[in-house]
């Protein structure tokens, strides 16, 4: 049982934060280089999501990990308020055409668990329609790992409520990030506790299981997601396919 409370947002205190983020460039060159791979081989599909609270850095987390990376072979899809056409299909329609074929890299920033996570939060659905879109969301995930060889990899940006406080000040504060300031992430912020109750109900109600990352941190935040999207790739023991010959 997975409980935010037990589970602290900071780097642990004995890590070297110079030599950590030397390892998450030396990490995001191997993704690089495991992504070529993955596109060559054809084989199989990664989506990466984040989820998080606002400020938790999920922007920053995609932009660090994959800088190496071809544009060709990674795509990042965000997800706000769905659109007219969206709001006419099913919760999911406009999140299964974005999922990735094989050979990409596709990153969420937000996801399909925004259907039942800020409508949760403001009561726009009850506890059994949340039920049955948690059915369907591990049913959906099921289907891509099942049916395309897709790898769902999920990520919980876990920053504190002091740390977004500041995060949201400096938005105020600082010309260059001016452009990020909403005065509704104010608004959300009021709904903190009922945020941690739904994110729990998701991570304690999902297959696929989560990956719970402190946040406080950049530097750290992003070595933790480098080092599993490094590593589930590594383990795919993949290699350059033969040479193809005429017959």
């Amino acid at each position: 049982m997975i409980q935010l409370a037990e589970i602290s947002p900071d780097a642990p205190a004995d890590i070297n934060k110079d030599e950590i983020k030397n390892v998450v460039r030396e990490f995001g060159r191997d993704i690089s280089d495991l992504q070529e791979l993955l596109y060559a081989n054809g084989k199989h599909g990664l989506l990466v999501v984040f989820q998080g609270m606002d400020t938790s850095g999920k922007d920053g987390t995609t932009e660090k990990v994959f800088r190496y990376c071809t544009p060709n072979g990674v795509h990042a899809f965000s997800f706000k308020k769905p659109t007219d056409l969206e709001f006419a299909h099913d919760f999911l329609w406009r999140v299964h055409k974005v999922t990735p074929p094989k050979g990409k890299i596709h990153v969420f920033n937000r996801s399909h668990y925004e259907d039942i996570l800020i409508q949760r939060v403001h009561d726009w659905i009850d506890d059994v329609k949340r039920e049955k879109r948690m059915k369907a969301i591990n049913e959906f995930e099921e289907l891509l790992s099942f049916d395309s060889n897709t790898i769902v990899l999920k990520f919980y940006l876990h920053i504190s409520k002091e740390k977004q406080k500041e995060k949201l000040e400096e938005r105020m504060q600082v010309e260059r990030k001016f452009w990020k300031y909403n005065p509704g992430d104010w608004k959300e912020r009021e709904h903190w506790d009922k945020y941690m109750e739904a994110y729990e109900y998701v991570f304690n109600n999902s297959k696929i299981p989560w990956n719970i990352v402190p946040a406080n941190q950049r530097w750290y935040r992003n070595y933790v997601v480098a080092k599993k999207v490094r590593q589930t790739l590594l383990d795919l023991n993949m290699t350059y396919p033969p040479l193809a010959t005429e017959e």
